[in-house]
């Protein structure tokens, strides 16, 4: 089973609008495509993280949060063909604020309850190293 299906957009987007964008047919491959590009733009965001174990989480077993904004970049993207009865300007920011919350997380600013890579030999949460450095001082002598 896929990490987000198109059945449960229905809780960003009305069933009718769907139809709408999809021009009545009964399969939806606009919104798949949309959900499939969601994905690895949310995924480009994680690189810190299981991706592997998080995308193959199904149901209760998903992070809410990540899935709540998974379907917030799937909308967005998938309004871009259309957006009748849409209110584009809250599409829009809830995708701001999707992106906003998952450049926190890359940053290590936010650290949601998501598994981290495990090398071989270590247990969960081991191996893992952030680094960086304190900001450039420009020193002179005069």
């Amino acid at each position: 089973m896929p990490y987000l299906t198109a059945a449960e957009i229905n809780t960003h987007l009305y069933g009718e609008v769907v139809a709408e964008i999809e021009r009545q047919t009964p399969a939806s491959p606009l919104l798949d495509t949309a959900i499939k590009a969601a994905i690895a733009e949310v995924k480009g965001y994680l690189s810190a993280y299981d991706k592997t174990a998080i995308f193959n989480a199904t149901g209760d077993d998903r992070n809410p949060i990540i899935l709540l904004y998974t379907k917030d970049v799937a909308v967005w993207h998938y309004i871009q063909l259309a957006n009748p009865d849409v209110d584009y300007e809250q599409r829009k920011e809830r995708y701001e604020l999707a992106i906003d919350y998952l450049e926190k997380v890359q940053s290590g600013k936010a650290v949601p309850e998501l598994p981290v890579p495990t090398v071989e030999g270590t247990t969960e949460g081991e191996g893992f190293i952030k680094f960086g450095s304190n900001p450039k001082r420009n020193n002179y002598y005069n």
